[in-house]
């Protein structure tokens, strides 16, 4: 069975640094994008970044600059750094990989989350 492990969670001050890891197994075919997602109480789950099987990579408008996506495809894992974190940053993170089965079919698998609480 396919099982994502996500760790790096935590509660750190305002300007502090997190780095999020996601480690992916039981997968049997190729993988193509992978990212991380986020939910705030009340609000709706939203892309954070993400990076492709081609390197390409595609930030949340609000992290840019602070946040930094990276995979490494030998060992099925991808990371996110979080650097001058903020208050709205708070949110649980999700860690989701996009598995292709065909060229015309894929599947999204989603970690459990993480919590990120950023005070002050």
């Amino acid at each position: 069975q396919v099982q994502l492990v996500e760790s790096g969670g935590g509660l750190v001050q305002a300007g502090g640094s997190l780095r999020l890891s996601c480690a992916a197994s039981g997968i049997r075919f190729s993988i193509d994008a992978m990212g991380w997602y986020r939910q705030a109480p009340g609000q709706q789950r939203e892309l954070v970044a993400q990076v492709t099987s081609g390197g390409v990579t595609k930030y949340l408008d609000s992290v840019k600059g602070r946040f930094t996506i990276s995979r490494d495809n030998a060992k099925n894992t991808v990371s996110l750094q979080m650097n001058s974190l903020k208050p709205e940053d708070t949110a649980v993170y999700y860690c989701k990989i996009t598995v292709l089965i065909t060229t015309l079919q894929s599947r999204d698998y989603w970690g459990q989350g993480t919590q990120v609480t950023v005070s002050s």
